[in-house]
């Protein structure tokens, strides 16, 4: 989309406070994804030559979140331009446009992260492009002090504005492409002589205009550039996240019944005609190929579902999980590491679990595998057009072959052959008129 001789620096260092979690701010997830991971792809998608992600001290789980990319760590925090600074290492020897991100801002577009490249390149003499925005609320954010068209001539942080810069509405989205043949004497010219104490990137827009050069603004939606802070952030990101996912299904072919009611992940992949009910929710890894139906109330990941099946409703699918075409997956079904073959059928109320199923077979209702033994777990083999009858365990490891018939009620703990029946349960015996002398001496008791 974009020449590649750009580099981009992703800034991810903040603890998130105001989240009150032990978990680093940019791992909590926005549609199944840690909010770094959306904005790391979204970079991706633009082939920048380089991607560094600074983190925080003692934060290797972000670093390994962002794998292969390189971390650096910025410890201690000192604002943002000391965080870009610390990147400067890996940039070494690089004087193409660089890129600087939000690691909290998973909902930002390749196409919004163009549009700002294309401002900075406009004119050889702008030596910074920032992305500007209006939120109904301008609060707490820096305001963009702005000259004649796009031009650029401060920024100004909330804390350190004046009561007349803060009724401006054009704020600071954070987000900059910045011209890297200067990025690294601006970067040293930086002071921390603010109310913060801190070295703030916006100083690079003055430091530049001194210096001759000009600064333009490019503005995007406000959705796009929402920092999340608080967990209250965090559930509006994600509102605006399934809002794009359900409309980017739907337009692809996809039918969703009561789609505000339907919870998808980033990576959710539903093909042409495929149906899907209310109060579905997809966990992350889920594949649908064409003609499926997932009924209402199912709840999918780390699966992939077949062309033509039926799904639910209120069936879970864990990871693990392959349902053949035409296979039926019936209520209160619960599938783990299970292969279910083509034409399958598991209609009501059972768990299969590490197992495989044949083409065509019938997995009667109240049916389990029990697949583990209390130290490992085992598979159990469920052949071609086999027939299980309801309220059977399948005590694994175990094997019902081709065509094989299981009795309803039976515990099957050995080997069944192909086209065998196999009953496993206690023979019935009847005694007659037991029933009736047993209620007689009752009624004598309660006299």
């Amino acid at each position: 989309m974009t020449d590649p001789a750009f580099a981009c620096i992703i800034l991810a260092a903040g603890r998130g406070t105001r989240m009150r979690s032990s978990r680093p701010k940019v791992l909590h997830t926005v549609a199944g994804v840690p909010m770094v991971c959306h904005v790391v792809s979204v970079a991706e998608q633009l082939a920048p030559e380089r991607l560094i992600v600074v983190i925080g001290a003692a934060m290797d789980e972000v670093a390994a979140a962002v794998s292969p990319h390189p971390a650096v760590v910025q410890d201690p925090p000192r604002g943002t331009g000391d965080a870009v600074r610390v990147a400067g290492d890996a940039l070494t020897g690089f004087t193409g446009d660089v890129v600087v991100l939000f690691g909290d801002t998973p909902l930002i577009t390749p196409e919004t992260i163009h549009r700002l490249l294309e401002v900075r390149r406009r004119s050889p003499d702008t030596a910074v492009a920032v992305l500007g925005m209006r939120p109904e609320d301008p609060g707490r954010y820096g305001r963009l002090v702005t000259g004649a068209g796009d031009e650029l001539e401060r920024i100004v942080e909330m804390a350190d504005a004046s009561p007349a810069e803060r009724t401006i509405g054009l704020c600071n989205g954070g987000v900059m492409a910045i011209d890297g043949a200067g990025l690294s004497g601006w970067l040293d010219r930086l002071t921390a002589d603010n109310v913060q104490g801190e070295f703030y990137l916006t100083d690079l827009v003055a430091i530049a205009c001194a210096d001759g050069r000009r600064a333009r603004v490019a503005e995007a939606p406000h959705a796009e550039l929402l920092g999340i802070n608080s967990r209250a952030e965090l559930a509006i990101a994600e509102a605006v996240m399934q809002s794009r996912l359900r409309a980017a299904a739907m337009a692809g072919g996809v039918t969703l019944f009561g789609p505000e009611t339907i919870f998808l992940s980033a990576d959710t992949q539903l093909a042409e005609d495929v149906e899907v009910g209310p109060q579905v929710v997809f966990g992350p890894g889920v594949v649908v190929e064409r003609g499926a139906r997932i009924r209402p109330f199912c709840h999918l990941e780390g699966v992939r579902v077949g062309a033509d099946t039926v799904i639910g409703p209120f069936a879970r699918l864990r990871p693990g999980a392959e349902i053949a075409a035409t296979a039926h997956i019936g209520n209160f079904v619960e599938i783990k590491n299970t292969a279910v073959g083509p034409g399958a059928k598991i209609n009501h109320l059972s768990y299969l679990g590490d197992a495989t199923v044949g083409a065509k077979a019938n997995i009667g209702a109240g049916t389990i595998t029990c697949n583990y033994d209390g130290i490992a777990k085992h598979r159990t083999r469920i052949g071609d057009a086999a027939f299980i009858g309801s309220n059977t365990a399948l005590v694994a490891p175990v094997a019902v072959g081709d065509g094989a018939i299981v009795g309803a009620g039976s515990v099957i703990t050995n080997p069944v052959e192909a086209d065998a029946l196999a009953v496993a349960r206690a023979r019935q015996q009847s005694f007659a008129g037991w029933a009736a002398r047993w209620r007689a001496g009752r009624t004598e008791i309660k006299k």
